[in-house]
């Protein structure tokens, strides 16, 4: 698979694993993938197949053990600015306001104080938290305490979004409303994103591709096209069309979480 221009990500030949010995391990097996900018990959699979491992591996976290991770160009050797990791978990710092953690930020980078207060209310803006600058985490909700998680990533103002699962602790209607907000961020400033789930209707309602591993060792068992247009309503999840990727996307997956029931 030849790079283009509009290449963002590459993934050649990848295999990432723990341990040494008989006690080894391999998680990731062979994978190769092309991301171009501004696209929005979802990654879907049963549990074990590697997600957040493949994550981790392109943030550079974790080293390959075979293979290369090259972002414009340029193999990853460990972690960088252009990168921005997303937990499922917001990490907030419970001692600091809004503002502040956004701030924060920009403040490890060596961005001084006021400039980064000024650049964090952009992004307070930009996620409609410009009102809770003021507030501590303790005082939000779930998805406000995700939106300031957003807000911080973005403010680095990183080539691409790694997004392990960061809904998966919220609501069914507090869920919908984030992705929806997540989207109208996206559209407006087009990051790259690769976004972890184990929802097959968020990954369908989401993404422009979904990436499926197979289970353990996890490796690309297909990427279905999502030719779906934008901006997408709610609604859409309730049409023939979108169903009929979902059931595709569950039909890749069907086998490998029937055998991780009965383990």
């Amino acid at each position: 698979m030849s790079a283009t221009a509009s290449t963002l990500l590459r993934l050649r030949d990848v295999s990432v694993g723990f341990g040494a010995g008989a006690a080894a391990t391999t998680v990731l097996s062979g994978i190769n993938l092309e991301v171009e900018r501004g696209q929005f990959i979802t990654i879907v699979g049963a549990s074990g197949s590697g997600k957040t491992t493949l994550l981790r591996a392109i943030d550079g976290l974790i080293p390959c053990l075979s293979g290369e991770v090259a972002l414009d160009g340029r193999a990853v050797r460990g972690p960088g600015k252009e990168r921005a990791f997303v937990f499922q978990a917001d990490c907030l710092l419970p001692w600091r306001t809004v503002l502040d953690n956004v701030a924060f930020s920009l403040e490890v980078q060596g961005t001084v104080r006021q400039q980064a207060r000024e650049t964090a209310l952009t992004y307070l803006e930009l996620t409609g938290l410009r009102d809770a600058a003021a507030k501590f985490p303790g005082e939000l909700s779930g998805g406000m305490r995700q939106r300031v998680n957003l807000a911080r990533a973005l403010a680095v103002d990183p080539e691409i979004l790694l997004m392990d699962e960061p809904f998966a602790a919220l609501d069914a209607q507090t869920r919908e409303v984030m992705q929806i907000e997540l989207l109208t961020i996206w559209q407006k400033r087009r990051k790259t994103v690769l976004f972890v789930t184990h929802q097959l209707d968020e990954a369908v309602y989401l993404g422009d591709r979904v990436v499926v591993l197979s289970a353990i060792p996890g490796r690309i068992r297909a990427v279905v096209e999502v030719d779906l247009p934008r901006p997408r309503p709610l609604e859409l999840k309730h049409t023939p069309d979108f169903n009929a990727r979902v059931d595709k996307v569950w039909g890749l997956i069907r086998d490998d979480v029937m055998r991780e029931r009965r383990v």
